[in-house]
């Protein structure tokens, strides 16, 4: 898939498949979780047949059922923005290799993943991990106008970039990001909502593949 189907058909899963990731993919999930960590400075931990988090053998949790995988999204207690774009990073990658996904940030046992984190990191949030028994529904938008300053005139990078921004996930699907252009430079901002700089980090990262990083500068 390239870029665009892969961001156009992730959609949010929260019931799973009890059929274990295959080793392949399990590879290719882990060395992406280490250059992950490598890069950002993070502390991304994946869990695979590990049923404590959501659950499992019961009916539902969380309106979760089935789910066994999860990358638990470990790293410095102001790293919300970083942790959303590399997190998203590593949600595309599982798109790609035909998994499902949900980030999940209060539906789950938190009490139950037991993660190794260094003095001054904290879990900010898992992401769902798996075979979907579906692959979710598209979650409503808004327009490129309600979110940027686009306009006729804008560069088409510019337009490609908030239009991919628009397919990124957000907490309870609020969209309060905004991008600005004035010449090369793009300015993203956030509203003060809970999970706010961790959605940001998530929709710039879709922007960047959107507009192509080598077409602007983010301000």
């Amino acid at each position: 898939m390239d870029k665009w189907e892969l961001m156009r058909t992730r959609h949010s899963v929260r019931r799973y498949k009890n059929i274990p990731i295959e080793g392949e993919k399990l590879d290719a999930l882990r060395k992406a979780v280490e250059e992950v960590n490598l890069e950002a400075g993070l502390h991304v931990q994946l869990f695979t047949e590990e049923p404590e988090a959501f659950d499992a053998n019961a009916a539902h949790y969380g309106q979760f059922s089935g789910c066994r995988n999860y990358f638990a999204m470990v790293g410095p207690a102001d790293a919300d923005e970083k942790i959303g774009y590399y997190g998203e990073k590593l949600v595309l990658l599982a798109q790609e290799l035909g998994l499902n996904t949900c980030w999940v940030a209060l539906t789950f046992r938190k009490n139950r993943v037991v993660v190794d984190a260094a003095a001054g990191e904290k879990l900010h949030v898992v992401i769902a991990l798996g075979y979907g028994e579906d692959s979710g529904r598209p979650h409503k938008s808004k327009s490129a106008a309600d979110v940027s300053n686009v306009t006729e005139l804008a560069p088409q990078w510019f337009k490609d970039g908030v239009e991919a921004a628009l397919l990124a996930p957000t907490a309870v699907n609020q969209q309060k990001f905004t991008f600005t252009l004035k010449e090369r430079q793009v300015r993203a901002r956030t509203k003060l909502t809970f999970y706010g700089r961790m959605d940001l980090g998530i929709a710039k990262y879709h922007f960047e593949l959107g507009a192509g990083k080598e077409n602007f500068d983010w301000a």
